[in-house]
């Protein structure tokens, strides 16, 4: 299933059909797992050994421009996640 958009329902659906769970329990294994990633970059960065790491990224304050009619608006100091894949996954990917 090569697709470009990978939707949380078909991470449901692959881990249902490969471990045999029902689709509730997959949906509630989940929806605890993102819950769990979620607290834990609040927290700080999140390292996960051989697989990469989640930090928080401040955003400043800037002016933008809507590209249609040239408006410029303020778009809002905020915080970003970004994930840093491990040394592991970006080899596994280069491999070919």
């Amino acid at each position: 299933m090569l697709r470009n958009n990978f939707r949380k329902i078909d991470l449901i659906n692959n881990l249902s059909e490969e471990i045999g769970f029902s689709s509730n329990y997959s949906k509630k294994i989940i929806n605890d797992l993102i819950e769990i990633i979620i607290q834990n970059i609040k927290k700080g960065d999140l390292i996960l050994k051989n697989l990469g790491t989640f930090k928080i990224r401040k955003k400043k304050e800037r002016i933008g421009r809507n590209p249609k009619t040239k408006e410029k608006f303020i778009i809002f100091e905020r915080n970003s996640v970004v994930f840093i894949p491990s040394k592991k996954i970006l080899d596994m990917l280069n491999k070919n």
